[in-house]
């Protein structure tokens, strides 16, 4: 039994990955700034090995009560994420991923415990040559464009990260979810946000000419490559596509999911359009496409959920779980 920290524990992929967890038998401490009371589908506080601290990363002091001297192994997914929080509050975007991170790392030094840290495709930007590899070119747009400081963040906490090993030895992996979905997801990105319209009879929306391309990755498959990661002694100092390798353009995904929901009031989309929304704070990714092939030779990482059961599965969910179609 190993005793693992779980930075954002309470959040979408953190509570997926801490179910696994638990349910292999690790002793799991979520560190978040508050529980997830909501989610009724959640319910670590049944096993006696679970528990939980509340705190701020950016709170070295309350960190400490968390990663102790008997922590192995430290996944920091704490966060701020999703494009609304990018550009009303860059400051606090900024301030989680570097300040929280450098607090995570120094502190897992200390204590002798292995980190894995779950990076973004977004650190790629809008960089043309698709499919990324893990050693590819940033290509981001002005820092006046508030969009990019997620973005910006996160690659500075990956330099901390390799920094930390480089420097210390400290034993750390990186890895990259491009799009994750599924169920619990918060309804602001594009797939939980069209189930949860057209769940409750709204039209879902579709952002700018819907041909903006992602990959889409079920979490199930991310939690997957996450824990592939954490087991392999030669993932150590490494970094780590994890996605699907399946462009789908938003057009596509949103009609997937109203015919697979099927229901009779909802058939078609409402227009979004981002420029007015945002103005100049944002911008748009016109492609966003993996090359997971690393995670696939070195971890043994395969994609196991094609999008279209992954929405079936995502809708089934919600469907049975009626405090997040009122959310």
């Amino acid at each position: 039994m190993s005793h693992i920290v779980v930075t954002g524990g309470y959040g979408f992929v953190g509570s997926h990955l801490v179910t696994e967890l638990l349910e292999r038998g690790d002793r799991v401490t979520i560190f978040d700034f508050a529980k997830n009371t909501r989610d009724t589908s959640i319910d670590f506080d049944r096993y006696p090995n679970f528990r939980f601290v509340q705190g701020d990363v950016t709170d070295v002091t309350a960190l400490e009560a968390a990663i102790t001297p008997d922590v192995d192994m430290v996944f920091h997914l704490a966060s701020v994420v999703g494009v609304n929080k990018y550009v009303e509050d860059p400051l606090r975007v900024v301030d989680v991923s570097v300040t929280g991170t450098r607090n995570v790392l120094e502190l897992s030094h200390r204590r002798g415990a292995r980190v894995v840290f779950t990076s973004t495709s977004e650190v790629y930007g809008k960089n043309p040559d698709t499919p990324w590899a893990e050693d590819d070119d940033r290509v981001l747009g002005s820092t006046r464009t508030a969009r990019w400081s997620y973005s910006t963040s996160k690659a500075m906490a990956e330099h901390m990260v390799f920094a930390m090993h480089d420097t210390y030895g400290l034993p750390v992996t990186v890895v990259r979810f491009f799009n994750v979905y599924g169920p619990r997801q918060n309804p602001i990105f594009v797939i939980s946000k069209s189930i949860h319209r057209i769940l409750n009879g709204r039209e879902p929306l579709l952002y700018d000419t819907g041909d903006q391309t992602r990959c889409f990755t079920y979490v199930d498959d991310a939690v997957a490559g996450t824990l592939l990661a954490a087991g392999s002694d030669a993932a150590v100092g490494e970094v780590f596509n994890i996605g699907s390798m399946t462009e789908t353009t938003m057009r596509d995904a949103v009609d997937m999911a109203i015919k697979i929901a099927n229901v009779d009031s909802v058939s078609s989309t409402t227009a979004f359009d981002t420029a007015e929304r945002y103005g100049a704070r944002y911008e748009d990714i016109p492609r966003r496409v993996p090359d997971s092939t690393k995670a696939q030779r070195e971890l043994g990482w395969r994609l196991n959920v094609d999008l279209e059961e992954g929405l079936r599965r995502t809708i089934d969910w919600a469907r049975a779980n009626p405090w997040y179609l009122k959310s």
